[in-house]
Protein backbone atom coordinates (compact mmCIF):
# COMPACT_ATOMS: atom_id res chain seq x y z
CA UNK A 1 0.00 0.00 0.00
CA UNK A 2 1.34 3.56 -0.38
CA UNK A 3 1.92 5.35 2.73
CA UNK A 4 -0.55 7.64 3.92
CA UNK A 5 0.61 11.21 4.69
CA UNK A 6 1.33 11.42 8.55
CA UNK A 7 0.55 14.11 11.17
CA UNK A 8 3.58 13.35 12.96
CA UNK A 9 6.73 12.09 11.27
CA UNK A 10 8.36 9.10 12.79
CA UNK A 11 11.70 11.88 13.22
CA UNK A 12 9.37 13.83 15.42
CA UNK A 13 8.37 16.40 12.86
CA UNK A 14 4.89 17.73 13.11
CA UNK A 15 3.35 18.32 9.53
CA UNK A 16 1.44 21.24 10.13
CA UNK A 17 1.31 24.73 8.76
CA UNK A 18 -0.14 27.49 9.98
CA UNK A 19 -2.17 29.92 7.45
CA UNK A 20 -4.75 32.85 7.39
CA UNK A 21 -4.49 33.54 10.73
CA UNK A 22 -3.71 37.25 10.43
CA UNK A 23 -0.16 39.31 11.69
CA UNK A 24 1.92 36.57 11.80
CA UNK A 25 4.84 37.91 11.21
CA UNK A 26 3.99 40.42 14.20
CA UNK A 27 3.30 37.37 16.53
CA UNK A 28 6.87 36.18 15.99
CA UNK A 29 8.23 39.16 16.19
CA UNK A 30 7.20 39.82 19.78
CA UNK A 31 8.66 36.49 20.90
CA UNK A 32 12.14 37.18 19.01
CA UNK A 33 14.21 35.42 21.39
CA UNK A 34 12.32 32.21 20.53
CA UNK A 35 11.94 32.91 17.05
CA UNK A 36 16.39 33.27 16.66
CA UNK A 37 16.27 29.47 18.34
CA UNK A 38 14.25 27.97 16.27
CA UNK A 39 15.74 29.51 12.99
CA UNK A 40 18.23 27.07 11.06
CA UNK A 41 22.18 27.01 12.01
CA UNK A 42 23.00 29.19 8.76
CA UNK A 43 19.71 32.01 9.96
CA UNK A 44 21.19 31.72 13.56
CA UNK A 45 25.27 32.29 11.82
CA UNK A 46 24.19 35.17 9.82
CA UNK A 47 22.55 37.12 12.53
CA UNK A 48 25.18 36.61 14.57
CA UNK A 49 27.63 37.93 12.41
CA UNK A 50 25.74 40.44 11.17
CA UNK A 51 24.81 42.06 14.57
CA UNK A 52 28.45 42.04 15.84
CA UNK A 53 29.10 43.65 12.90
CA UNK A 54 27.05 46.54 12.98
CA UNK A 55 27.33 46.62 16.21
CA UNK A 56 31.17 47.13 16.33
CA UNK A 57 31.23 49.51 13.22
CA UNK A 58 28.61 52.02 14.86
CA UNK A 59 30.46 51.72 17.85
CA UNK A 60 33.61 52.46 16.07
CA UNK A 61 31.94 55.33 13.83
CA UNK A 62 30.89 57.06 16.76
CA UNK A 63 34.60 56.93 18.62
CA UNK A 64 35.41 58.71 15.37
CA UNK A 65 33.06 61.13 15.70
CA UNK A 66 34.19 62.21 19.12
CA UNK A 67 37.97 62.21 17.85
CA UNK A 68 36.60 64.07 14.68
CA UNK A 69 34.69 67.32 16.75
CA UNK A 70 37.27 67.07 18.76
CA UNK A 71 39.47 67.86 16.31
CA UNK A 72 42.01 64.94 18.06
CA UNK A 73 42.85 63.58 14.16
CA UNK A 74 44.41 66.58 13.30
CA UNK A 75 46.58 67.06 16.73
CA UNK A 76 47.30 63.41 17.08
CA UNK A 77 50.69 63.45 16.99
CA UNK A 78 50.97 66.82 18.99
CA UNK A 79 53.08 66.00 22.24
CA UNK A 80 51.60 68.95 24.15
CA UNK A 81 47.78 68.16 23.46
CA UNK A 82 45.89 65.76 25.15
CA UNK A 83 43.17 63.89 23.10
CA UNK A 84 40.27 62.35 24.34
CA UNK A 85 41.75 58.78 22.99
CA UNK A 86 45.39 58.72 23.12
CA UNK A 87 46.69 57.47 19.28
CA UNK A 88 43.38 57.26 17.54
CA UNK A 89 44.40 58.97 13.89
CA UNK A 90 41.59 57.58 11.72
CA UNK A 91 38.94 55.24 11.14
CA UNK A 92 40.96 51.95 11.61
CA UNK A 93 42.59 53.19 15.04
CA UNK A 94 39.33 54.14 16.57
CA UNK A 95 37.91 50.95 15.67
CA UNK A 96 41.24 48.98 16.80
CA UNK A 97 40.48 50.75 19.82
CA UNK A 98 36.97 50.00 20.09
CA UNK A 99 38.34 46.35 19.92
CA UNK A 100 40.20 46.33 22.18
CA UNK A 101 37.94 48.07 24.39
CA UNK A 102 35.59 45.37 24.05
CA UNK A 103 37.69 42.30 24.46
CA UNK A 104 39.27 43.56 27.04
CA UNK A 105 42.55 42.89 25.44
CA UNK A 106 44.49 46.27 26.29
CA UNK A 107 47.33 46.70 24.58
CA UNK A 108 47.71 49.84 26.20
CA UNK A 109 48.84 51.85 23.30
CA UNK A 110 45.34 53.12 22.81
CA UNK A 111 43.57 54.52 25.75
CA UNK A 112 40.99 57.12 26.79
CA UNK A 113 42.06 60.18 28.64
CA UNK A 114 40.35 62.26 31.35
CA UNK A 115 39.75 65.20 29.55
CA UNK A 116 37.25 63.62 27.91
CA UNK A 117 33.83 63.99 29.39
CA UNK A 118 31.95 62.40 26.43
CA UNK A 119 34.39 59.97 25.74
CA UNK A 120 33.66 58.49 29.48
CA UNK A 121 29.92 58.60 28.44
CA UNK A 122 30.15 56.68 25.42
CA UNK A 123 32.68 54.19 27.13
CA UNK A 124 29.57 53.79 29.81
CA UNK A 125 27.21 53.15 26.87
CA UNK A 126 29.60 50.63 24.97
CA UNK A 127 29.36 48.50 28.18
CA UNK A 128 25.94 48.42 28.71
CA UNK A 129 25.65 47.38 24.84
CA UNK A 130 27.91 45.02 24.74
CA UNK A 131 26.53 42.90 27.80
CA UNK A 132 23.59 42.77 26.40
CA UNK A 133 24.14 42.23 23.02
CA UNK A 134 26.57 39.18 24.55
CA UNK A 135 23.54 37.74 26.65
CA UNK A 136 21.51 37.96 23.81
CA UNK A 137 23.15 36.59 21.04
CA UNK A 138 25.63 34.07 23.05
CA UNK A 139 22.89 32.77 25.58
CA UNK A 140 20.59 31.96 21.84
CA UNK A 141 23.85 30.09 20.50
CA UNK A 142 23.80 28.16 23.91
CA UNK A 143 20.19 27.17 23.93
CA UNK A 144 20.09 25.89 20.49
CA UNK A 145 23.06 24.52 21.02
CA UNK A 146 21.89 22.06 24.10
CA UNK A 147 18.51 21.43 22.29
CA UNK A 148 17.47 17.96 22.54
CA UNK A 149 16.63 16.74 19.09
CA UNK A 150 20.41 15.20 18.36
CA UNK A 151 19.75 13.45 21.64
CA UNK A 152 16.61 11.81 20.09
CA UNK A 153 18.81 10.47 17.81
CA UNK A 154 19.63 7.68 20.25
CA UNK A 155 16.10 6.97 21.46
CA UNK A 156 15.03 3.61 19.29
CA UNK A 157 11.10 2.93 18.99
CA UNK A 158 9.98 -0.26 16.49
CA UNK A 159 9.16 0.17 13.37
CA UNK A 160 6.00 -1.96 13.80
CA UNK A 161 3.51 -1.91 16.74
CA UNK A 162 2.37 -5.97 17.49
CA UNK A 163 -0.92 -7.03 18.96
CA UNK A 164 -0.68 -10.10 21.10
CA UNK A 165 -2.39 -11.47 24.07
CA UNK A 166 -0.21 -10.92 27.02
CA UNK A 167 -0.99 -12.19 30.49
CA UNK A 168 -4.65 -13.44 29.51
CA UNK A 169 -5.57 -10.01 27.91
CA UNK A 170 -5.41 -8.55 24.85
CA UNK A 171 -2.30 -5.74 24.10
CA UNK A 172 -1.17 -3.65 21.61
CA UNK A 173 2.71 -3.27 21.95
CA UNK A 174 5.62 -1.66 21.12
CA UNK A 175 9.36 -1.06 22.22
CA UNK A 176 11.57 1.71 23.20
CA UNK A 177 15.13 1.77 24.01
CA UNK A 178 17.63 4.44 25.12
CA UNK A 179 21.24 3.60 23.16
CA UNK A 180 23.53 6.01 24.99
CA UNK A 181 24.57 4.96 28.38
CA UNK A 182 23.43 8.44 30.14
CA UNK A 183 20.14 7.60 31.66
CA UNK A 184 16.77 9.63 30.63
CA UNK A 185 15.59 10.50 33.98
CA UNK A 186 11.69 11.11 35.17
CA UNK A 187 11.38 9.42 32.05
CA UNK A 188 7.42 9.00 31.32
CA UNK A 189 5.62 7.50 28.26
CA UNK A 190 2.16 8.87 26.72
CA UNK A 191 0.42 7.78 23.55
CA UNK A 192 -2.45 9.36 21.79
CA UNK A 193 -4.56 8.39 19.45
CA UNK A 194 -5.38 10.69 16.13
CA UNK A 195 -8.56 9.68 14.50
CA UNK A 196 -11.42 11.47 13.28
CA UNK A 197 -15.19 11.04 14.52
CA UNK A 198 -18.10 12.83 14.61
CA UNK A 199 -20.32 13.61 18.18
CA UNK A 200 -23.65 13.00 18.46
CA UNK A 201 -25.04 16.17 17.72
CA UNK A 202 -23.41 16.13 14.02
CA UNK A 203 -20.25 18.65 14.73
CA UNK A 204 -17.22 16.64 13.01
CA UNK A 205 -13.70 16.56 14.49
CA UNK A 206 -11.09 16.14 11.96
CA UNK A 207 -8.34 15.74 14.36
CA UNK A 208 -9.64 13.83 17.81
CA UNK A 209 -7.21 13.57 20.22
CA UNK A 210 -8.00 9.88 22.46
CA UNK A 211 -5.50 9.22 25.27
CA UNK A 212 -3.92 5.70 25.00
CA UNK A 213 -3.77 4.29 28.90
CA UNK A 214 -0.09 2.56 28.72
CA UNK A 215 -0.08 2.01 32.68
CA UNK A 216 -1.37 5.41 34.54
CA UNK A 217 -3.07 3.67 37.25
CA UNK A 218 -0.39 0.99 37.90
CA UNK A 219 2.25 3.47 37.01
CA UNK A 220 3.87 1.54 34.09
CA UNK A 221 4.14 4.61 32.30
CA UNK A 222 6.94 6.06 34.63
CA UNK A 223 10.04 4.38 32.97
CA UNK A 224 13.45 3.27 34.27
CA UNK A 225 14.59 3.17 30.61
CA UNK A 226 17.99 1.15 31.13
CA UNK A 227 17.29 -1.50 28.43
CA UNK A 228 14.64 -1.66 26.33
CA UNK A 229 11.22 -1.94 27.34
CA UNK A 230 8.08 -2.81 26.23
CA UNK A 231 5.10 -0.87 26.33
CA UNK A 232 1.43 -2.38 26.69
CA UNK A 233 -2.11 -1.25 26.01
CA UNK A 234 -4.65 -3.32 27.23
CA UNK A 235 -7.43 -3.73 24.61
CA UNK A 236 -10.20 -3.67 27.21
CA UNK A 237 -13.88 -2.08 27.40
CA UNK A 238 -12.00 1.09 27.62
CA UNK A 239 -9.72 0.88 24.86
CA UNK A 240 -10.94 2.70 21.50
CA UNK A 241 -9.63 -0.44 19.71
CA UNK A 242 -12.32 -2.35 21.76
CA UNK A 243 -15.03 -2.38 18.70
CA UNK A 244 -12.13 -2.93 15.85
CA UNK A 245 -12.10 -6.33 14.57
CA UNK A 246 -8.65 -7.18 12.80
CA UNK A 247 -10.10 -6.67 9.21
CA UNK A 248 -10.98 -3.14 10.69
CA UNK A 249 -7.35 -2.20 11.57
CA UNK A 250 -6.30 -2.07 7.91
CA UNK A 251 -9.28 -0.32 6.82
CA UNK A 252 -9.37 2.91 9.44
CA UNK A 253 -8.14 6.25 9.12
CA UNK A 254 -6.08 6.78 12.83
CA UNK A 255 -2.62 7.47 13.76
CA UNK A 256 -1.11 6.79 17.06
CA UNK A 257 1.53 9.09 18.32
CA UNK A 258 3.78 7.77 20.96
CA UNK A 259 6.06 10.98 23.52
CA UNK A 260 8.89 9.78 25.48
CA UNK A 261 9.49 12.47 28.18
CA UNK A 262 12.04 12.87 30.51
CA UNK A 263 15.24 14.89 31.57
CA UNK A 264 18.37 14.06 29.55
CA UNK A 265 21.13 13.68 32.42
CA UNK A 266 24.67 15.07 31.27
CA UNK A 267 22.82 18.94 30.05
CA UNK A 268 19.64 18.55 32.26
Amino acid sequence: RGKRQRFVDKNGRCNVQHGNLGGESSRYLSDFFTTLVDLKWRWNLFIFILTYTVAWLFMASMWWVIAYMRGDLNKAHDDSYTPCVANVYNFPSAFLFFIETEATIGYGYRYITDKCPEGIILFLFQSILGSIVDAFLIGCMFIKMSQPKKRAETLMFSEHAAISMRDGKLTLMFRVGNLRNSHMVSAQIRCKLLKSRQTPEGEFLPLDQLELDVGFSTGADQLFLVSPLTICHVIDSKSPFYDLSQRSMHTEQFEIVVILEGIVETTG
